[in-house]
């Protein structure tokens, strides 16, 4: 094959198609030998292209290249004779299979490769769902759809996900982060090293020390993804047909979108990432897969830049701190939240009897910005699932390989008398007190709610704290407890109906806790053994707070909300403020209630004047 070069223009890295013509585009010193290497996908034939030194601004080497035949080509570039894969590639050959056992011989490799697919974005729209209407779901691609019990033929596949977008919908979910999906090596492959020939080892029949054993456990898999990966490429293997990866991806997006839902993307950076590409990685996931946010992981990350960044301006970005001096100010639409372990553990303290704080727990539950939102979860990915929290007092990695010497030591968690699955019914009645106590938490704290996969139907990950590796049973959602917990279900849909029908809880302003503007009640107040009484029993374990229905963003639910906890092991009474001649307080959900803990419709509660709270239990009213 004969190609013509000329130099290219370095607008962009990685690879771009100019009418029958390729730029590519990448990092390289004018004193670097380097080389693209254009490989036949069907022959594995090799050409060699020569750059010529000039061919340099900066850092960048840039060439356009043409009579290359065919768009399906594969290509690596070679600098000072090391091959390097394209950091910009924006697709992978050689990973289109999961974990697949044939990659494990030394030789292994994979290559850059050109993403021609055409997508059609048209009608398609971003959400744009403001802070105090998100309801955040997180699930891992593979795991989230690899237990599909409807069609097996796309579980562990973006197909698999898009089936199910209609379960998300109907639970209230707004906004879905999926874990990591672009390229990332999931294998442990071996290191290509010669070993010398007086240190090796040649065993004798004699021998009384033997050779050390390769393999001593079993070898693990990169479930998670978090990892240096190939930031502008859809994971291939997540694709029900592998070559159309990018085109499958755009597809999931633009459904979720269709049905009103939001796509973040957590992204991983080791430490020593180029920042720029970071920008552009970033960028370059906005413009060609739309996308809505970005929960990034790593440190050092160029936070302010990215915020200040106009093209990512109406993009969400999840991180666990902002420094607050260069957050953008003014703006309608509201994009930056702390993302960060800060309402787990005040949580799982008080839920589980671990010297809970209730001024702790009570600042998280109104705890918002008016510039930044915050992210509140109870377990994620990295822990215990909420249904091993109130099953497992201690971690149980040992299938990790790591002698459960790996993941957290401090989960807070409460067994209620027995290690793991019980069939003692006073066990079991516990613990579901305590994830329905979990759930109205969370959901009833002003922050922005986020509901581990499978969570929901109680999934459990037989106590392993730390999943990382698990790609089996342990690590994917059991859909066939789905049936099993429809109760659960239930319950859970309500609670977020009347999370969403009262916008009072989540608006999206701090509460002042007084009566600005002059409706006769704060906005927000805290109440104890009697009305508007509080200071020295925050400190107490049963406190209710009451939402002025007046303050509501939205006047046609004025209802005043009261909501009252109580962590006691025993019954306990919080006063009722009056709220006007004309209003009742009503009973809407009453946690301690083994059925039905939702009422069908607000019942007119007994008492005007104080509420009586069984032991552990957490009572929603409404006033109207």
């Amino acid at each position: 094959m004969r190609y013509t070069i000329k130099e290219g223009n370095y607008a962009n890295m990685g690879v771009e198609k100019r009418e029958n013509n390729y730029i590519f585009t990448f990092e390289g010193e004018k004193e670097d030998k380097c080389c693209i290497v254009i490989i036949n996908k069907d022959t594995k034939a090799e050409e060699r292209i020569e750059i010529p030194s000039n061919f340099c601004l900066g850092s960048l080497r840039s060439v356009e290249i043409s009579g290359i035949e065919t768009d399906d080509f594969l290509y690596y570039y070679e600098i000072n004779d090391t091959k390097v894969v394209d950091p910009y590639s924006r697709a992978i050959f050689g990973r289109e299979k999961w974990n697949d056992e044939t990659r494990e011989k030394i030789d292994y490799e994979v290559f850059g490769r050109i993403n021609n697919l055409d997508f059609d974005w048209s009608d398609d729209e971003t959400p744009e769902i403001q802070k105090q209407d998100m309801i955040m779901y997180k699930l891992h691609i593979r795991g989230f759809s690899k237990g599909n019990v409807a069609n097996k033929k796309v579980a562990g596949t973006f197909e698999g996900v898009k089936n199910r977008i209609d379960y998300l919908k109907s639970l209230g979910v707004t906004t879905v982060e999926f874990m990591p999906v672009y390229e990332f090596e999931e294998m442990e492959l071996p290191a290509s090293v010669e070993v010398p020939d007086y240190v090796k080892w040649e065993s004798e029949d004699d021998d009384v020390i033997l050779p050390p054993d390769e393999n001593p456990i079993s070898k693990k898999v990169n479930y998670w993804g978090y990892g240096t990966g190939n930031y502008f490429a859809v994971k291939s293997s997540y694709a029900f047909c592998p070559e159309k990866a990018s085109w499958e991806f755009k597809n999931l997006v633009k459904t979720f979108h269709s049905n009103g839902m939001e796509c973040i993307l957590e992204m991983y950076f080791p430490n020593d990432t180029n920042h720029n590409m970071i920008l552009d990685a970033l960028r370059f996931w906005v413009r060609e897969y739309h996308v809505d946010g970005f929960h990034l992981l790593g440190e050092n990350l160029p936070i302010t830049a990215i915020v200040q960044d106009v093209l990512l301006s109406r993009t969400k970005i999840f991180y666990p701190e902002f420094n607050t001096n260069a957050v953008p100010t003014g703006r309608n639409y509201k994009t930056l939240f702390v993302y960060k372990d800060e309402y787990m553990y005040p949580s799982r303290k008080i839920l589980n009897h671990m010297n809970g704080d209730m001024k702790s727990f009570l600042d998280q539950q109104r705890k918002q910005g008016s510039d930044l939102g915050y992210v509140n979860y109870i377990t994620s990915n990295n822990g215990f699932t909420m249904a091993d929290l109130f099953m497992y007092n201690y971690k149980h990695n040992e299938a990790n390989g790591e002698d459960n010497a790996d993941g957290n030591q401090w989960n807070y968690s409460n067994n209620y008398g027995e290690e793991g699955p019980s069939r003692k019914k006073f066990v079991r009645e516990v613990r579901n007190l305590k994830w329905r106590n979990a759930m109205l938490m969370m959901f009833l704290a002003q922050g922005v709610p986020m509901i581990w996969s499978g969570d929901e139907i109680k999934n459990s990950q037989q106590g392993n704290n730390n999943a990382y590796c698990q790609d089996n049973e342990i690590g994917w959602v059991d859909w066939k407890n789905e049936k099993n917990h429809k109760s659960d279900l239930e319950f859970l849909k309500k609670l977020i109906e009347f999370r969403k029908a009262h916008p009072i809880i989540s608006q999206g302003e701090p509460f002042h806790f007084c009566d600005y503007k002059s409706f006769g009640y704060p906005d927000l107040s805290f109440h104890g053994e009697n009305a508007w009484i509080s200071g020295s029993e925050l400190n107490k374990q049963c406190v209710g707070m009451m939402y002025c229905g007046e303050y509501s963003p939205e006047k046609e639910n004025n209802e005043y909300v009261y909501i009252a906890y109580n962590f006691y092991s025993y019954r306990e009474k919080l006063a009722l403020p009056g709220i006007g001649k004309k209003k009742k307080w009503y009973l809407v959900a009453d946690s301690s209630k083994k059925k039905d803990s939702f009422n069908d419709e607000p019942v007119l509660y007994d008492s005007q004047d104080y509420v009586i709270m069984n032991p552990q239990a957490i009572c929603i009213l409404v006033g109207k």
